[in-house]
Parts: C-alpha cells; sequence; structure tokens
C-alpha cells in the first residue's frame, strides 16, 4: 500500500505499508471538524483530483477516509447508515461529503471509510481525546452537554481497513466505528479517574448524541464480533491511550 500523507491517519496506516499493493491510500487533508477555510477545502479537493487521476492511470484502487461523526451523522434520525441519503450536520460533513460525491463520479477505483473518533498514538492537539486529556490536566473540563461520540482504537481501525481491501470490496462506502456512542463526559471521568485528576466541570448546552450504524460493517467483516465492542470499549481504547504515555 503507497500511503498519501504525514500526519495521524498516514502514520496509524503505517502497518499495513506492505500489503495490498494495488492500493493507494489518501491519508492526507484537512483533518479539523471546525475552523477550516473554502482554500482548505480546495486544496483537499484538488489533491483528491490528483491522486484519482494517477490512481485510474496506474490500475490502482484508491483508499479514501472520510468521517462517520458529527459532521456526517449528526442529524440522522437512528443511526447513521451508508446507503441512505446524508444530510450534513456541519460544513466540514458537508465537505467530506461532496468529497465522496467527486471521487464517485470521477470513475477513478475507490473504497470510501467513513471513520469514526480514531484514538491512538501521534493524535492532533485538536482531536477529542487530546483535547479532553489537556483539560483534564488543565483543571478545568468543557463539555457539551448531551454529546456522545464513537470511539476506535487504531488497532482495530487498522484490522478491519486490512480485511476490508482483503475482501477486494471495490466503489462501496463503509462505516468504520464500534457501534457504540460514548456521552463525552464519561470519556473525561474516564480519562481523569486514570490520571488521579479530579477538574472543575463546565458547561455549553451545545451538545450533539448520534449514532453509527456497523450492521454493513458487520457482515462484511465478521470477525468485528472478536474485536470486543461494546459499551465499555471506550475504556479499553483509552486505557490503551495512556499506558502507551500519550495522556
Amino acid at each position: 500500500m503507497e500511503i498519501v500523507g504525514t500526519g495521524f491517519l498516514a502514520r496509524s496506516l503505517r502497518p499495513l505499508a506492505g500489503r495490498h499493493p494495488d492500493t493507494v491510500a489518501l491519508a492526507a487533508g484537512e483533518s479539523r471538524t471546525s475552523g477550516a477555510t473554502e482554500a482548505d477545502y480546495a486544496r483537499e479537493a484538488a489533491l483528491l483530483r490528483d491522486v484519482g487521476k494517477r490512481c485510474a492511470a496506474g490500475g490502482k484502487l484508491l483508499l479514501f477516509f472520510s468521517t462517520a461523526a458529527t459532521g456526517m451523522y449528526g442529524l440522522a434520525e437512528g443511526p447513521g447508515t451508508e446507503d441512505d441519503p446524508v444530510r450534513p450536520a456541519t460544513p466540514y460533513g458537508a465537505h467530506k461529503l461532496a468529497l465522496e460525491q467527486q471521487l464517485r463520479d470521477s470513475g477513478t477505483d475507490h473504497l470510501i471509510l467513513r471513520l469514526a473518533h480514531l484514538v491512538g498514538p501521534h493524535g492532533r492537539p485538536h482531536q477529542l481525546v487530546p483535547t479532553l486529556v489537556r483539560q483534564v490536566r488543565s483543571g478545568v473540563v468543557s463539555l457539551h452537554r448531551g454529546a456522545a461520540r464513537d470511539l476506535i482504537g487504531v488497532a482495530d481501525m487498522l484490522t478491519i481497513t486490512d480485511r476490508l481491501l482483503g475482501a477486494g470490496l471495490r466503489a462501496d462506502t463503509v462505516n468504520v466505528a464500534s457501534g457504540f456512542a460514548t456521552p463525552v463526559e464519561d470519556i473525561a471521568d474516564h480519562l481523569a479517574r486514570a490520571l488521579r485528576l479530579t477538574p472543575r466541570k463546565e458547561y455549553v448546552d451545545t451538545g450533539v448524541a448520534y449514532a453509527i450504524s456497523t450492521r454493513k460493517l458487520r457482515a462484511l467483516v465478521p470477525e468485528v464480533a472478536d474485536l470486543g465492542f461494546g459499551p465499555d470499549y471506550y475504556r479499553r481504547v483509552l486505557n490503551d491511550f495512556i499506558a502507551a504515555g500519550h495522556a
């Protein structure tokens, strides 16, 4: 696999670099769910076009990573599914959905993975878990009341991606998530207990809870049943993050 990018996702994919030689993974582009500009989005769209043309010319599969988070499914009624119409909840979600359609319209051989909140080494400071760790350590945690997020560990994302590519999936979109959205307050509480800290909580009344459907994923990758996904899965993800010295 050729990996395009140098950031968190690209570094997370490195264990697969020696597999799937017919695949180019586009793990670059805009990762900020807020604060990005139209110019930032335009650069990512141009990168997708360029990499797509190269894949088409070389007979390669383009592996594109979209989002299954709030921006994509925050307004969905019930668990967000890959094959139903989507009404994006944020500009970031609308941008990712537009890139998905751009890729489909290009005719490039592709597979789109909509990722939940990925947790692992080298996470960017603006991502959810590094942000909460920083706030816990500062003594004050800002929480959006009612917000919930689906976390998935890097190792499990790699297992799923490897299996999907090995299955020869083409021209399809798959949610890669645990399927269990955890209240952000519970995530912050677990981090605080693990770090033996007691931060003060401040609340903002703008939280969004959502759910991600993994029905399609489980049908395509039966091994998902062995990954331990469930209501308490987030605890293992956070414990692994802390044990690795990233908190």
